[in-house]
């Protein structure tokens, strides 16, 4: 697929996902070429058929400590979540993320199944749960401890590669030379200088992809794995929504008000997983299959795009404990601005991560998004329940309207296969071929979401 038209291979995605290959077909194709060097010469290999890359159980174990870091970040967020409480949330989140990020792409590159290839990811693991320990206090007496954490968690990464020429020019090295140094002198610092210091860490991190875009070219990823992780990190930040509920709604009297909060509130979790891993999962992995570009594509949807999904994901969680606490109350303008705002920011990420795979918008996302974020100053002097309800009944809505759509585009290809396949044999190949791209493409106009749905070509 070529990342400027936006077109997959086999035809218009469908859904927002795939339309020529079952999710079972993309798995054959979904490996890169295995060269797992971040310095082999040569061009990054495109989409072909080798042998698939799976998630290790040293990564699943690596995982726990930052389901614990993402409770952690919810924490100092509860606390603080008027403007400069989430800025500052975000600037502690942002390296948490990143050692994360820098894992999972040394784990894909090489084979971690190893026992130094372990060992390296419970090191790693070791320093992030020293900075999930410092995130409390890290605009307090732990500044230091997140610091050191990090610079500990890159350093431990780089070495990991040091056999590769040139790796201290990339990422890696960004990692050890400047965010880690400045994010360790900013715990030596008051408060102030050391959030500047810190976002200016974050962002020499982030800009790092694109300013070493040519050396990273050279990189050959495996596509299958990458989604995967990236999926299983959502999933983590999911699980935190599910806390904010329960842990609560614990310590609650549970009379029926309460539980219908739950309910909705669980309802709004389930919305966003449907989103996700129903309609967008499938079309983020054919994207970076079929990429010509894989280094670009997995830079965009995912290192970009899934810290956006992550962060929305982690402010809704905050609300949940805000909503559920005491339902029959108000909410302040924060924990609206929370729940909601972190809902709208959910879906309008999945606009920006369907342009950049297949140059479509997504239309129905961003039209809800902005339903959400233009009811913020209704709900703020309204009961927590109704403003759960209300949220609950929006994103019930956009699956439904999302299902339908993609239902109707699976019917109208299945017609046109059908009706195709009653001409000649010579001719049906053909007209098979483009009845299936004329109903994916009217799949495309049908459904605007991010679905991964490819049942118009199963069929």
């Amino acid at each position: 697929m070529s990342t400027t038209t936006g077109e997959p291979a086999g035809g218009p995605d469908t859904t927002g996902g795939t339309s020529a290959a079952t999710p079972a077909t993309a798995t054959a194709v979904t490996a890169t070429a295995t060269a797992t060097t971040a310095g082999a010469s040569g061009v990054e290999a495109g989409p072909g058929p080798v042998e698939e890359k799976r998630v290790t159980w040293a990564e699943l174990y690596f995982d726990l400590v930052f389901v614990f870091a993402i409770t952690q970040v919810s924490g100092l967020l509860h606390h603080h979540h008027d403007v400069a409480g989430v800025a500052r949330a975000l600037v502690v989140f942002v390296p948490v993320y990143w050692c994360w990020v820098g894992t999972t792409v040394q784990a894909n590159i090489r084979d971690v199944d190893t026992p130094k290839g372990r060992i390296g990811i419970l090191a790693v693991g070791l320093a992030g749960l020293f900075m999930a320990l410092a995130v409390p206090a890290a605009y307090e007496g732990r500044g230091l401890l997140l610091g050191a954490g990090y610079w500990a968690a890159r350093v431990v990464l780089l070495l990991v590669l040091i056999r590769i020429p040139g790796v201290w020019r990339g990422p890696y090295g960004v990692g050890v030379l400047v965010s880690g140094p400045l994010l360790l002198a900013g715990g030596l610092l008051p408060e102030g200088p050391r959030t500047a210091l810190w976002a200016l860490a974050a962002a020499c991190d982030l800009s790092a992809p694109l300013i070493f875009r040519s050396r990273l070219a050279r990189v050959a990823y495996h596509p299958s794995h990458m989604p995967e992780r990236f999926a299983l990190f959502l999933l983590v930040a999911l699980g935190e929504s599910i806390v904010g509920i329960g842990a609560t709604a614990a310590k609650a009297h549970l009379d029926a008000v309460e539980l219908a909060a739950v309910a909705a509130a669980f309802t709004i979790s389930c919305g966003l997983w449907w989103q996700y891993f129903v309609y967008a999962a499938d079309a983020m992995r054919h994207a970076v299959t079929v990429a010509d570009s894989r280094r670009d594509m997995i830079r965009r949807i995912f290192q970009y795009g899934h810290l956006a999904l992550v962060a929305a994901v982690i402010a809704v969680a905050v609300g949940f404990g805000e909503t559920v606490a005491d339902p029959r109350q108000s909410l302040g303008a924060g924990s609206v601005a929370l729940l909601y705002g972190g809902c709208g920011v959910y879906l309008l990420t999945f606009g920006y991560t369907r342009w950049m795979m297949f140059r479509a918008m997504s239309t129905t996302r961003i039209v809800a998004a902005a339903v959400v974020l233009a009811l913020v100053p209704v709900m703020v002097r309204l009961p927590a329940i109704v403003v759960l309800a209300v949220l609950a009944v929006v994103l019930v809505a956009l699956n439904v309207v999302e299902h339908v759509r993609v239902e109707g585009a699976v019917a109208a290809a299945a017609a046109a296969a059908s009706s195709s396949a009653s001409t000649s044999a010579s001719a049906s190949s053909s007209a098979a071929a483009g009845s299936e791209g004329a109903g994916a493409a009217a799949g495309a106009g049908a459904n605007d979401g991010s679905a991964g749905a490819d049942r118009s070509a199963a069929e």
